[in-house]
Formats: C-alpha cells, structure tokens, sequence
C-alpha cells in the first residue's frame, strides 16, 4: 500500500476572529492526482499557501515525506519537493520564455557565487546543462519556438503553459496547480486534461489541483475533497462526489 506523500493533521488558520480553514484532515499517497473543489471564499487556495509556506497555520500539523514542514519558508519547502502554480499567473514578464525555466533550475545550482562572479569553470558546466534541461522542457510543453520571446507577449494558454514547465523545473515530488484552467476554452481546458495526465505519469509526479471547471476535475481526479466554509465536507471518487447531497447543495447548486 502507498504511504501518504502529505498529510494534513486537524489544520486551521485563523485571520483575526475568521476561521479560514477549520480542521483541515487530508492525506495524499504518492502518485495520486486529486481534486479540491469548493464555492468561492470556500479556502482553497488558503489550504495551498498553508502547505507551500505562504501562511503558518494557527493549529494542527503538516507533514511531507514523513517530515513536518509547518514553520518552513516558502523556498525551503520548494527545496523539499513541493511546486506550485497560481490562480493569478505569476512569471517574470520581463523574461525570456527560456530564462522564467532557467530561474527555476537555479534554485539547484552548486556552484559558488564566486564561481558565477569569476566564471569559472564548473559555472560554465552547470549553466549550459541548465540551459539544454530547459530547452528539453520548453519542447515538452510545444514553447521552443517561443523561447526567447517576452514572458508578457505569450498568449494566455501558453503562459499557462510556461508556468507549469517552470513549475517542474523544481523538481517537485508534489505539484500543485491552482486553477490551470482557469480562462481557457473548451478546447485548451482538453489538452490541459491530457497534458496534466502525461505530466504526471512521465515524471512520476503526484498532483493536487484546484478548479472550477468541473468537467476536467470529474474527467482526471481519482480522488476528490470538497471544500465549504473551509472545512471538508466530503471526499471520494468522482463519482461519490456526483452524488454526494452534501456536495450538490454546497457546490453544484441543486436539491440534496
């Protein structure tokens, strides 16, 4: 049986007198791809700065790879295995294609800021493997021909695109995608499905992903929690979820 990849331990997180997240209990095996879906305001993207390092949370624990990562800086956790993406797309606009994966790979570099500054020679060696894993990756997500454009000039899909390649340039164990469909018609929101699909099986990746569009979530998730007024309110297959009253009346609008 899989271990849990992440567990969330009776986590809340309190701003001022407002509960955000309230006992929230989840655990992630490894190689799995789940949904976490919920109304608006429901907390979810609070649940992904809580795991990621953003916001320490007021109660509870958290643990990734059997180690507590409460307490961590963002880039620490990053370091241990966990990557994101944002609602509100968040790359250097003012940056190549090339350099927004080049940045992330640097997070790994080992040469010495003496090196970099002097150009030596193991600098020289590590920089021009970064550039070809970069290349490779750009490839990956159909951006080569685009690398040396402006970040800022790339269509709304393939900015998307250009995120989430920048986002496994980590080399995460865990990826979390926060609403990557989010301003993509039916046709992009597709190859989005199959390409988080192939992500996942290519580079053995386990997946966490908040959306809205709930035809991709029924269509890749294996497994789902429902976020209300931050606290879980169900969890299971897509299809337990379809049916679940409790989810119906909070999150799909109908009559339980």
């Amino acid at each position: 049986m899989a271990k849990d990849l992440l567990t969330a331990s009776d986590v809340s997180m309190v701003f001022g007198g407002l509960k955000a997240i309230v006992d929230f209990n989840v655990h992630i095996k490894h190689g799995e791809l789940l949904g976490l879906i919920g109304p608006n305001g429901a907390g979810k993207t609070t649940a992904f700065n809580m795991i990621t390092g953003v916001y320490r949370p007021t109660e509870g624990e958290l643990t990734f790879n059997g180690k507590s990562i409460v307490g961590k800086k963002p880039s620490e956790i990053t370091a241990r295995g966990i990557a994101r993406t944002f609602q509100n797309i968040r790359l250097f606009s003012e940056l190549s294609v090339l350099e927004n994966v080049k940045i992330a790979y640097h997070t790994r570099t080992k040469y010495t800021v003496a090196e970099a500054v002097l150009r030596l020679g193991r600098y020289f060696k590590e920089e021009r493997e970064i550039e070809e894993k970069a290349k490779k990756l750009l490839a990956i997500f159909h951006l080569e021909k685009q690398a040396h454009e402006l970040a800022k000039n790339l269509p709304y899909g393939a900015q998307r695109r250009l995120e989430i390649a920048r986002a496994l340039a980590a080399k995460p164990k865990l990826l979390l995608l926060d609403e990557p469909a989010a301003g993509m018609n039916p046709q992009e929101t597709q190859e989005l499905m199959e390409m988080i699909r192939w992500i996942k099986k290519e580079f053995g990746l386990t997946i966490l992903l908040i959306e809205h569009d709930m035809s991709l979530v029924m269509g890749i998730c294996e497994r789902i929690y429902v976020l209300e007024y931050g606290e879980i309110i169900a969890e299971g297959t897509p299809k337990e979820i379809k049916e679940n009253p409790e989810v119906i009346r909070a999150y799909l609008g109908g009559e339980a």
